[in-house]
């Protein structure tokens, strides 16, 4: 099997924002490389303690992006038929809109084939169990330990394109979700992906849960992930469709339905998602995000307060930011 790599040259601020933006494009499982030294955490992740010394950290990033490539020459993204200059086109587009409100530094891109690369898989020898607070979460190609016997364990699959739990985006969102979870709880979680964030509350005892995607992609691996953890099979709905402009979906999904609303999605796509999703919340219900870089935290709040929803709280990690907010009585 052939791979086309696009590799792009940036920094290392602003690889989170680059593999989460260049994602909506259909471009997964991004390579990275920089001269960041690993932390205690990834580490302990890498059963790694000692290292040798490495070059000095120069605050440069290289992104590299597998694409395949037909027998025709022609590249295949989520299935769909494309080719080099169109992917191009697609990323320059990106990368000039990042621009406009952060440094990405040089954003260059070079193409190059390669061959035989099992870099889907590759990834998988870096990803081990790992804690957020009291919650376990386990790929689904380890085992647990014994002395994790008995504590409640999220067993994880996300395959190429779909979150792990690891990000400081999804973990904040967790931490939102306990908080505000009822036994009663109706969920709609809008860029579902894993569906990670669904069967967690599901875990935590939500009574129903109702996700959306874009990538038809996500209906396996929410299966999958499903099954793993004992989730009832009616307890947790998935519908494929945009929910911003979609009106089937948007009535599919059911109107002042819901008591909890949560999306891990990027700013961009936050601003016109909130004043349609708050005709999907009940009175009183709680609307969630993530997936905003700091930066952007005034626009989100901006569009959460026009939608007429209420700030509760602003929690952040690292660079990203929530905003957890109220739909008024």
């Amino acid at each position: 099997m052939k791979w086309m790599k696009f590799r792009i040259k940036t920094i290392t601020e602003a690889e989170d924002i680059l593999i989460s933006t260049l994602y909506d494009i259909g471009l997964e499982g991004a390579q990275i490389e920089d001269k960041v030294p690993l932390t205690a955490l990834e580490k302990e992740q890498m059963f790694v303690d000692i290292l040798p010394e490495g070059p000095e950290d120069d605050g440069i990033a290289y992104l590299n992006f597998f694409v395949e490539e037909r027998e025709d020459g022609s590249l295949e993204i989520n299935g769909v038929p494309t080719d080099k200059a169109t992917v191009i086109g697609q990323i320059e587009q990106e990368l000039d809109e990042l621009r406009f409100f952060m440094e990405i530094g040089e954003g260059s891109i070079s193409v190059s084939e390669t061959e035989d690369i099992d870099w889907i898989n590759n990834w998988k020898q870096y990803f081990h169990q790992f804690y957020i607070d009291d919650l376990l979460v386990i790929p689904s190609w380890e085992e647990a330990r014994e002395e994790d016997q008995g504590k409640k364990i999220l067993h994880i699959d996300p395959g190429t394109a779909f979150g792990t739990g690891m990000h400081e985006t999804t973990q904040l969102c967790i931490r939102q979700i306990r908080k505000y979870l009822t036994p009663e709880t109706e969920l709609l979680d809008v860029g579902t992906g894993s569906g990670i964030l669904a069967i967690l509350a599901l875990m935590y005892g939500a009574k129903h849960a109702v996700g959306t995607d874009l990538d038809p992609c996500a209906v396996e691996a929410v299966a999958q992930n499903k099954e793993a953890n004992h989730i009832a099979e009616d307890s947790f709905e998935m519908m494929i469709g945009n929910i911003i402009t979609d009106q089937e979906v948007q009535d599919r999904a059911g109107y002042e339905r819901y008591d909890i609303v949560v999306a891990n999605i990027l700013a961009d796509v936050l601003v016109p998602l909130t004043p349609v999703i708050v005709r999907q919340m009940k009175r009183g219900g709680v609307y969630i995000t993530s997936g905003i870089i700091d930066v952007k935290e005034q626009v989100v709040r901006e569009a959460v307060e026009a939608a007429g929803l209420e700030i509760l709280e602003v929690t952040y990690q690292g660079e990203w930011v929530s905003v957890t907010a109220r739909k008024p009585l």
